[in-house]
């Protein structure tokens, strides 16, 4: 019997250690193959199921508490004498943002998807995000045991969202209508599967030569887009030399040109062999890398961080890749601040276990201690000198928010500090210092993200916290204007008190803000008083008579009087409250609210369901188009009250299979009545009362 590691083959490229990213929609089997790759390469005893609590990708409490990976997670290979480094990315929406700077230093991804239509447009969001980047990558099509389509129906439907040819490198080897195994295209041979061991090489089947010989042909037809030589040889019916068909395997992996498919079911380890295999020998290394990210030579050894972790016993750790020379421990090195910070103790990970070295080599995925200062995407030189760039992680607009507060006043201190280490970790957190409402606000991209950083700060950090919803910054205004006196007068022994004032009330127009100025003739109020007049009006307009801030109105100091003796500072500045007070009810107060100018992004199927979703939250549908650069998505642009979009993403995600995103900016105040008002007014009320 042969097995599948006994098989060599002719060229390829190699060129040291390489890192790999692992991506793809959410439980399509990122994890699961990664476990299995760690297996298969013995850098972990045995592969673990997923749900178990035990498998490498999913170590942390909160990963296991909901079953689902939700941060970055790296290992360190060895492959047939190669160090592959592989990161295992979440595959949630809400958690996305953990590839952005891993992606950035890696040299290709291995995008993981099931044969199913519904990963499809969870699928576009993944490609969407390596165009961008210019990421070679490969496809592992999972769980292929369950399809209910062929494989090349599969692809027929994924081809739409991948703007690469999705070039078939493996069909499925049949027996009684079940997959038992897959026959390579590129080595035109057969590998039965045995679960969680090496497949059994064997001929192809003479019922599936014509099968096999179609779709090879087809394999060959799309590498001679970019070959001449081979579409002679084709046009010629001359068979090509099989070396020649590696090197443009490799070539167009390694130019962005086409993306590999590979097939298997990761939890039974089956194709994972092949796929290892097409990684050491197709996948571009640091060279190209380097070339990508267009670092300059450099004398000075160079490494970029791919992730932060604040961990309970061992302090800061920063995951991050060697890009030129080499470092030791104990080394200097230079962040984009131009501070220079220690290397303290160097690893290789393999999941939450780290592997002290002493040194370092280009291209080496390693965790560095320490570096108080270092950030993710920040570039870190060995030399005197800061690296000169960073690779900025994308900065997503928060999507949902909540307001924290620790349950005892003395972790106020501690919550801070807690804050600051969970946006080191994740940049799409953010935490908002809210000085009107006086709260703090967490915002990051779902329900489930905020839900895993509450969890992070009671857990990790034991800080039991408070979260709700965060107060809207509603404000008030007037809709007409009046004149009215205000006099401020007391006598209680020595020095009295007076002030005197007339203002002369108006509204303004909307998001006109506030406006002061004086008429004041004969000098009946001295001008030294004027400012204090508007101090005492603008601490009024803190809290109008609804509870809220006041805007968009005029006042005009017009007349008064004062007291040579008893007139002071505090004196004019009550007699401006004491008038604005008085006058509020005559000048009809009226509540307003924020709306806001909000863009979804939606696949385009789903796009009837989000602009009948709108209106359900009083929102007024402006337009919609394709989006740009997006093959079958739009933008739907509405205008919707800030008050309706706490748990809006919710239903966009519910409505589109986990995909929607929106995009937010303030655009106006408008007037809040009837029965929306009262409820605000009445919770406003029970909340001061509280």
């Amino acid at each position: 019997m042969t097995t599948e590691n006994g098989d060599t083959r002719a060229g390829g490229r190699r060129s040291g250690p390489k890192c790999i990213a692992i991506v793809g929609p959410f439980a399509s089997g990122k994890t699961t193959l990664f476990e299995a790759i760690l297996a298969r390469t013995g850098a972990i005893p045995k592969q673990q199921p997923t749900g178990s609590g035990q498998t490498v990708g999913d170590a942390s409490p909160e990963a296991k508490a909901h079953q689902m990976s939700v941060e970055a997670t790296a290992a360190v290979a060895n492959f047939m004498g190669d160090e592959i480094a592989f990161i295992d990315c979440p595959g949630s929406v809400e958690f996305s943002n953990e590839a952005d700077a891993i992606l950035s230093i890696c040299d290709a991804a291995i995008v993981v998807t099931e044969p199913d239509v519904a990963k499809v447009p969870s699928l576009q969001l993944i490609f969407q995000k390596l165009d961008e980047r210019g990421i070679p990558r490969m496809l592992f099509l999972n769980k292929i045991d369950k399809a209910q389509l062929g494989v090349r129906e599969t692809l027929q439907l994924l081809q739409p969202v991948s703007n690469l040819p999705l070039l078939l490198r493996q069909i499925p080897l049949r027996q009684d209508g079940i997959i038992v195994g897959s026959i390579d295209l590129a080595l035109e041979r057969a590998y039965v599967y045995r679960e969680h061991a090496e497949s059994e090489v064997t001929e192809i089947p003479s019922d599936d030569m014509a099968r096999e010989v179609e779709a090879r042909f087809s394999m060959l037809e799309t590498l001679a887009d970019h070959d001449d030589a081979l579409m002679e040889e084709l046009l010629e019916d001359i068979e090509p030399p099989r070396d020649q068909v590696f090197d443009d395997l490799s070539a167009d992996l390694r130019n962005g040109l086409v993306t590999p498919v590979f097939i298997g079911t990761a939890d039974k380890s089956n194709g994972v062999l092949r796929l290892l295999k097409a990684i050491r020998h197709d996948c571009p290394g640091l060279e190209d890398t380097v070339k990508r990210l267009g670092i300059e030579e450099s004398k000075d050894p160079i490494a970029v961080v791919a992730k932060t972790i604040h961990t309970t016993h061992g302090g800061k750790q920063s995951i991050v890749r060697v890009m030129n020379g080499s470092f030791k421990d104990g080394s200097d090195l230079v962040g984009q601040d131009g501070q220079s910070q220690r290397i303290s103790g160097i690893s290789k990970p393999v999941g939450k276990t780290m592997n002290s070295v002493s040194d370092t080599a280009a291209g080496e995925t390693i965790v560095l201690g320490k570096l108080e200062n270092a950030v993710t995407g920040e570039w870190l030189s060995g030399g005197k000198d800061s690296a000169s760039d960073v690779i900025g992680a994308e900065k997503l607009e928060p999507v949902y928010s909540i307001s924290l507060q620790p349950k005892n006043r003395k972790d106020d201190v501690k919550l801070s500090a807690a804050l600051r280490k969970l946006v080191e970790e994740d940049p799409a957190l953010q935490v908002i210092h809210d000085a009107d409402n006086g709260e703090i606000v967490l915002a990051g991209q779902g329900e489930m993200h905020m839900r895993v950083s509450i969890e992070r700060l009671e857990g990790k950090y034991q800080i039991p916290v408070e979260h709700g919803q965060p107060r809207i910054p509603y404000r008030e205004t007037i809709r007409k204007g009046t004149t009215q006196r205000g006099r401020h007068k007391k006598q209680s022994g020595g020095h009295g008190q007076y002030g005197d004032v007339v203002l002369e009330i108006r509204p303004l127009g909307r998001g006109e803000g506030f406006q002061f100025t004086d008429t004041i003739s004969g000098g009946v109020v001295p001008k030294q008083y004027i400012p204090s007049v508007e101090t005492g009006v603008r601490e009024f307009l803190k809290s109008g008579p609804l509870g809220f801030p006041v805007v968009d109105l005029a006042v005009n100091l017009s007349d008064g009087s004062y007291h040579n003796v008893d007139s002071s500072d505090m004196a004019f500045q009550m007699a401006g409250k004491l008038a604005m007070r008085e006058a509020m009810d005559a000048c009809g107060p009226v509540l307003l609210e924020p709306i806001m100018k909000v863009t979804v992004f939606t696949p385009s199927e789903s796009t009837a369901k989000i602009t009948a979703l709108i209106p359900q939250r009083r929102g007024r549908i402006l337009g919609y188009d394709a989006r740009p650069g997006w093959n079958g998505w739009d933008q739907v642009d509405a205008l919707i009250p800030m008050a309706d979009l706490g748990d809006l993403i919710i239903e966009l995600r519910s409505a589109t299979a986990g995909t929607a995103s929106y995009i937010k900016q303030f655009d106006h105040m408008a007037e809040l009545t009837g029965r929306g008002a009262e409820a605000v007014l009445a919770q406003n009320s029970q909340s001061n009362a509280a």
